[in-house]
């Protein structure tokens, strides 16, 4: 029976993930290890081309007008089935940044959530599921900051999530690379995505503006409707 060790690497838009995820093959690739790679996104993207030229099997999704988290919750199984059929030994999944009320996490996957050093202090507490549902934290560009700034975020992280790992990394130079390499592969390998859990629901967002629906007014807000109480 094939098994495959199944990353997920979730965070904020523009926080590093595509960097962090090329240092990690690189560090893989040493091992003999044979890696897929599936890129999710928004609109647009060719960061599966950079995949490639790492010599890894390298695929991408694009969500269009839902969300980039349902439409990974809908794709998981084939994505699976993708990397089964390359013979991967690992899998990671890249999924888009978006807005912070959702976790592509699985119950059984290793979850990686990625967070910029240079972001406010206040940043975690914004960051919702992504960060406390997270296996392990990857605080990137952490080289550059104070041991002041490094130890309150990592305060702050802790308070949120206390069992989650923390990996410091940069993705430009590659530090860190090795530690969340280990992580990787000391992961659990899996049979199948069947029957995995989401680590967190998505969020309520049943609306005729969800259906297409582009008029303002009472009149047209038809299925969830939540409005501000003055």
């Amino acid at each position: 029976m094939v098994k495959i060790q199944v990353v997920i690497i979730g965070g904020p838009t523009a926080s590093g993930k595509t960097s962090i995820a090329l240092r990690l093959i690189e560090t893989l690739q040493k091992n003999k290890v044979k890696i897929s790679v599936v890129k999710i996104d928004c609109l647009n993207t060719d960061d599966h081309e950079t995949y490639k030229k790492l010599g890894v099997n390298a695929i991408f999704g694009l969500s269009q007008d839902i969300c980039p988290d349902h439409f990974l919750a809908t794709n998981f199984i084939e994505i699976y089935q993708y990397g089964k059929d390359n013979n991967s030994n690992v899998l990671i999944i890249e999924t888009a940044g978006l807005c912070n009320r959702c976790a592509p996490f699985l119950n059984e996957t290793l979850n990686i959530c990625l967070i910029d050093a240079f972001s406010s202090f206040k940043t975690p507490k914004k960051m919702g599921p992504m960060l406390t549902t997270a296996d392990i934290m990857v605080i990137t560009k952490w080289d550059m900051i104070s041991r002041c700034e490094k130890d309150v975020l990592k305060y702050n992280i802790k308070e949120l999530n206390p069992t989650a790992k923390i990996i410091e990394m940069n993705g430009v130079s590659g530090y860190g690379k090795q530690a969340l390499s280990k992580e990787v592969l000391a992961s659990r390998s899996l049979e199948s995505l069947e029957g995995s859990i989401l680590k967190h629901q998505m969020p309520c967002a049943t609306c005729s503006y969800c259906a297409g629906e582009t008029r303002i007014g009472k009149e047209f807000e038809q299925g969830i409707v939540s409005k501000i109480f003055y």
